[in-house]
């Protein structure tokens, strides 16, 4: 049977057009940082072609041989990588805001939580085929079952949102394994327990955080207005908050969005990258294009992911694997999860979590991984029937 190649040019279309925004929206970075014009685009150019040749590779692997001794090897070796960077001296590594977050290695930096995560879905993958079992009657029995997996996501809790300060990768691998479990046979009031303890979590590592309650009070004195006016006036006067400035990001990627119109200024034509969103190559990425390309242009790059998730997912249930079934599952809801929250960060209906689009942000770590990724589950497509 063939490999999807619906999946693997859609995924070179998206790959292209992230290679043609490195270059249009960093114009004014590049200079900034003290880098040549085309500092970004070269670099996102080199890793982006090797990254198409890297999906052709893997996805020509028998899957039989070697599907498990890739993903085992992706999820040992970078968690073991994740675990010893915080002991790394500073020459070795890269930190931001205190938080070691790349590892640098001659001519790149790679950040391995964005390698690590796909790893983590093909350890979910393989357990839950091995020991979810669906029909189980009692809620005691399967949260023992369960438990294993809350003890191995506290460990990743701990490496990513605690020693690396980022809890937004936390959130797309908390999606994930709750999704995967559910889908591997786990019952629903199993899956509303992970629920409800996820979001204890969630609350217990913003309030653990000066910047992430930062980060919500700036989300809320933007949306305030438009959520408080469907309640009544005594409630609502209660839960406004006076705020003296206005969160800058959300309100320059409205403008963005807005100077876009339908048809977009054109490529390189945008203003929003000129200063007023110094990330708008990576987290502020669809802010760009919308300005750039427009809504319809915008909506045409939603399109080509919503293509790679729905046939992902056509893999994912035609597959008579379980472990392959669900690691396609396990990516759909990596990419899946990531552009929604980065999409409702950027449009102020979630606080923004600094997770990269896949494919279209700069940066070569999270380019490499989700290639990978796409890369296995092009893998396992051979083994479907379409």
């Amino acid at each position: 049977m063939a490999t999807d190649k619906t999946i693997f040019f859609v995924t070179i279309a998206l790959i292209v057009i992230g290679i043609v925004f490195s270059m249009s929206l960093t114009v004014y970075t590049a200079p900034q940082y003290g880098y040549p014009e085309l500092h970004f685009f070269i670099r996102q150019f080199i890793v982006g072609i090797f990254s198409i040749f890297l999906i052709w590779a893997i996805s020509r692997l028998d899957p039989d041989k070697h599907f498990k001794l890739l993903g085992f090897s992706i999820f040992f070796i970078f968690l073991i990588l994740m675990t010893v960077m915080p002991f790394l001296p500073e020459s070795y590594v890269t930190a931001v805001g205190g938080a070691k977050r790349w590892i640098k290695f001659p001519m790149i930096s790679l950040a391995p939580v964005e390698f690590f995560k796909v790893g983590f879905i093909f350890f979910l993958a393989w357990s839950f085929s091995r020991k979810i079992e669906s029909g189980v009657d009692k809620l005691k029995d399967e949260v023992m079952t369960f438990l294993p997996y809350v003890g191995a996501f506290g460990i990743v809790v701990y490496l990513i949102a605690i020693m690396q300060n980022d809890i937004g990768q936390v959130i797309v691998l908390g999606t994930s394994l709750t999704v995967m479990a559910f889908m591997a046979g786990a019952s629903t009031r199993l899956f509303m327990f992970s629920m409800l303890g996820a979001t204890i979590v969630f609350i217990v590592a913003i309030v653990g955080s000066e910047h992430r309650v930062a980060r919500v009070i700036s989300w809320w004195s933007n949306v305030q207005n438009f959520v408080l006016s469907f309640l009544p006036d005594s409630i609502a006067d209660r839960l406004r908050m006076e705020v003296s400035e206005a969160p800058y990001q959300i309100t320059n990627s409205f403008h963005a969005i807005k100077n876009g119109g339908y048809f977009g200024e054109g490529i390189g034509n945008g203003t929003i990258k000129l200063g007023y969103l110094t990330e708008v190559h990576t987290d502020f990425v669809l802010a760009g294009i919308a300005e750039e390309l427009g809504l319809l242009g915008l909506l045409f790059v939603i399109g080509l992911f919503f293509i790679i998730i729905f046939r992902s997912l056509k893999i994912a249930n035609r597959s008579e694997n379980m472990m392959h079934s669900l690691f396609a599952l396990g990516v759909t809801l990596l990419i899946g999860t990531s552009l929604f929250i980065n999409s409702f960060g950027i449009t102020g209906i979630t606080p923004i979590k600094g997770i990269a689009v896949p494919f279209l942000s700069y940066g070569g770590s999270s380019l490499l991984a989700h290639s990978i990724a796409i890369g296995m589950v092009l893998m396992l497509s051979k083994k479907v029937r379409f």
